[in-house]
């Protein structure tokens, strides 16, 4: 069995899920890559050790059966003596209940068979004389599978003891989470406390190892998570616990498991360390090396750092976050004029900005639009970097016309002459999810519409909030009105072609929430967008740009799907080891 371990141990480390919960630390990487193997490792060692696989056997043991029979006496006795409440005989465990093989020495029992049992209640609220006193009370949010819990959030009086029914825990008394998400989480008490009701505490009986009991309802714990399974609340009950059939090993063969288990879950814990480590290496390996493109000085700079990253490429790009590294620094190279070669026979780009300028002042004069107040002059410290021959210095609202959607809340409306109004909540995947967003009025739709007309190719950016930055492109021909978004349209798509703006706001909204104003909720206003410097290409190059942006890009998701590929295989592997288990 500990071949499926150490033979396996590139797949445990390298198996990986983007975004999901990692093993025993439970959080997230920095990367947004969790652990999964490792995840997967730790199910299995628990597995192997609640099944009697993890360490061998000793004939010399005294056998569980003893063991029990010795607890039952135990028992006995402390209810004779008035220390513990006699309990409805448990029923007889059927064959059916019994999941797996034993080894010679175990037995199978009920866990109310070792272990005193019991939940907590919570004070009444309304009476402070309950709170704030002298003794732990906690709740099951507190339980994170810690072997030394200490120190609540709250505390209880002495009052609250003697009058609310709260059963007082003892140090070593094994503690698990019976509702909610909570379900199946565990904790060691280090003190003497007290719970709520959404918590049960169990009191070992001699002859059994409390964190032997530990370990071994972790290996239990989707067992208790299926139980819970179901309505609003999930939730399993004291009932539910002490009647779950659980294996019992001999008393020496727990501690042997035990340190077992402490163990591999070390060597878990370095083999995570030595992840993250390479992971973050490789991701500032990759970044620094993608920035020697952006901050060439000219073209031959830039062809002698590409040659470096090309000759390893295969080893470069090898995670979702690296290719998207890659994604990133082809936009920035794109709106420095890094991407593709200028054509010195190009029309310049100050001969494009003086025809859109026309174009502007035939719209005003023809009343399509209100004469903007004249934009302040660049000045040579907003100039982030030096332009290609042929390039020019502008701002965004001299290229494209930046307006916002509707402030005002306008009613909802059912029934026919209703249109769909769009906020950014609406953006799915570059998309306008029409079929979740609210409907208003025919009325305010026009009324809207005098200031916020949508068209097709406009672009729908989100100035406000946790999406800060998305944006969608509309594709289709229907009306609709837009709340809180930022509206971007054109003075003509010849001039500024809508897939060469896309390509810029996409490089915008990269950094744009590092550069948002305000905290808990962060935005950029419409003044802020209509001011930012761009640097514009000649027409002609704009479409070459484009052109080899999508190629690149093209590129970037065949990398992408060979990573999903992999990653699946890898976690499929893992998953269908744990199964042969």
């Amino acid at each position: 069995m500990e071949k499926l371990i150490t033979e396996h141990l590139e797949l445990w480390t390298s198996a990986q899920k983007k975004k999901a919960a990692g093993g025993r630390g439970r959080g997230k990487k920095a990367n947004g890559q969790s652990a999964y193997g490792i995840k997967k490792l730790r199910e299995l060692i628990l597995e192997l050790a609640v099944r009697g696989k993890l360490v061998p056997q000793d004939p010399s043991d005294e056998p569980a059966r003893v063991l029990l029979e010795k607890i039952a006496k135990e028992k006995a006795r402390l209810v004779v003596e008035g220390k513990i409440k006699k309990q409805k005989p448990l029923p007889e465990i059927g064959e059916e209940e019994k999941p797996f093989e034993l080894p010679l020495g175990w037995e199978w029992t009920r866990l109310g068979e070792i272990g005193e049992w019991g939940a907590g209640s919570t004070p009444n609220r309304k009476n402070y004389e309950y709170y704030n006193g002298g003794m732990s009370w906690f709740k099951s949010g507190e339980l994170n599978d810690n072997e030394e819990l200490s120190k609540s959030e709250e505390t209880v009086t002495t009052k609250a003891l003697n009058e609310c029914s709260l059963r007082v825990c003892l140090p070593g008394d094994v503690l698990i989470a019976m509702y909610g998400a909570t379900i199946g989480m565990l904790a060691i008490l280090k003190e003497q406390a007290t719970t709520n009701q959404a918590v049960c505490a169990c009191t070992c009986f001699r002859g059994v190892a409390n964190r032997y009991l530990f370990m071994m309802l972790k290996g239990w714990r989707p067992k208790f998570q299926n139980q819970g399974a179901g309505g609003a609340q999930p939730n399993i009950s004291k009932i539910k616990i002490i009647n779950t059939v659980v294996p019992v090993p001999p008393l020496l063969e727990q501690h042997r498991i035990v340190s077992k288990v402490d163990e591999l879950m070390a060597l878990c814990d370095r083999l995570e360390q030595q992840q993250d480590d390479s992971q973050a290496t490789h991701h500032t390996l990759v970044k620094t090396l993608l920035a020697t493109l952006t901050q060439a000085a000219d073209a031959e700079a830039l062809a002698e750092a590409w040659q470096v990253i090309a000759a390893h490429f295969e080893s470069l790009f090898i995670t979702e976050e690296s290719v998207d590294l890659l994604k990133q620094t082809i936009l920035q190279l794109a709106v420095m004029g890094k991407l593709v070669e200028q054509d010195p026979n190009d029309e310049p780009a100050s001969v494009l900005l003086q025809k859109i300028a026309k174009e502007k002042e035939r719209l005003v004069a023809e009343g399509k639009m209100k004469k903007q107040k004249p934009l302040p002059e660049i000045g040579e410290e907003e100039k982030p970097f030096g332009l290609p021959v042929g390039w020019e210095w502008c701002r965004l609202n001299n290229v494209i016309d930046v307006r916002d959607g509707t402030h005002d809340s306008p009613k909802d409306a059912i029934g026919p002459n209703t249109y769909p109004l769009v906020t950014s909540k609406n953006f799915k995947n570059g998309k306008i999810d029409f079929d979740n967003s609210r409907r208003i009025s025919e009325s305010d739709y026009i009324e809207i519409s005098k200031r916020s007309f949508v068209e097709r190719e406009d672009i729908l950016f989100s100035m406000i909030g946790g999406n800060l930055g998305n944006q969608v492109m509309v594709d289709d021909e229907r009306p609709f009105s837009v709340k809180n978004v930022a509206l971007f349209k054109y003075y003509n798509k010849e001039y500024s072609p809508p897939s060469f703006i896309k390509k810029f706001l996409e490089h915008l909204a990269l950094d744009l929430q590092s550069k948002a104003i305000g905290g808990a909720q962060p935005f950029v206003s419409l003044g802020y967008l209509r001011n930012l410097v761009i640097g514009i290409p000649p027409q002609n190059e704009q479409h070459r740009i484009v052109a080899k942006v999508d190629q690149l890009f093209t590129l970037c998701e065949s990398l992408e799907q060979q990573i999903t590929d992999v990653t699946v295989t890898q976690t499929h592997i893992a998953d269908a080891i744990m199964t042969q288990v």
